[in-house]
């Protein structure tokens, strides 16, 4: 990696109306790809739009990532898309982002032992395997803890997972621990493996 500007301040990327993107650390003009390359080395920068100062961050990265996509570099398997696109507008909105950041958070964390199996020379199909059981569970609980906001859901959805005693919110809360406790014993397993 390398090192973040002065006072680990942010970069600022002026993005102008030619659609050029100006890069004010090194005072030049720089494309997607650069800034692709900047996520990849952990540098944190803001893209602002050069004549009203709005932050567009979230929109350029947006574009990276479909320019990553339309290389041929596929990550975004359709039916997650689809499942993404069906949230927008539905009252579990507002619930998605921290989840999806919580997911990638949990895979970044266990990046390194992910790493380190598929260096070790077990079958990937195994690793497959066990990193769909973990992703099965973590929908599993993501629907629960839907449940939990959405009574209504609750009554339709066919649980996946046992359901949790109806008694008091916190025998639900209490289900949920014990499941996380359950998923971070099995990917303490899959790393002594």
């Amino acid at each position: 990696m390398t090192d973040q500007t002065q006072d680990n301040e942010p970069i600022i990327i002026k993005k102008y109306a030619n659609r050029r993107l100006y890069n004010t650390e090194t005072s030049s003009y720089v494309t997607l790809d650069h800034l692709a390359q900047l996520v990849r080395e952990g540098r944190d920068f803001v893209v602002q739009d050069a004549k009203s100062q709005e932050d567009i961050t979230r929109a350029v990265l947006t574009q990276i990532i479909f320019d990553q996509e339309s290389k041929g570099q596929q990550m975004l398997p359709v039916p997650f898309l689809r499942q993404l696109i069906s949230f927008y507008g539905d009252q579990m909105q507002a619930m998605v982002p921290g989840y999806l950041q919580s997911a990638m958070d949990a895979f970044t964390s266990n990046e390194d032992q992910m790493r380190s199996l598929f260096e070790s020379g077990i079958n990937p199909t195994q690793i497959f395997s066990m990193m769909d059981d973990v992703a099965q569970q973590n929908m599993a609980i993501f629907k629960q803890a839907m449940s939990l906001f959405n009574p209504l859901s609750a009554m339709t959805a066919k649980p996946q997972v046992k359901p949790a005693p109806q008694k008091e919110g916190n025998d639900k809360i209490d289900a949920l621990e014990k499941q996380l406790a359950a998923m971070q014993e099995q990917l303490d397993s899959m790393r002594k493996k």
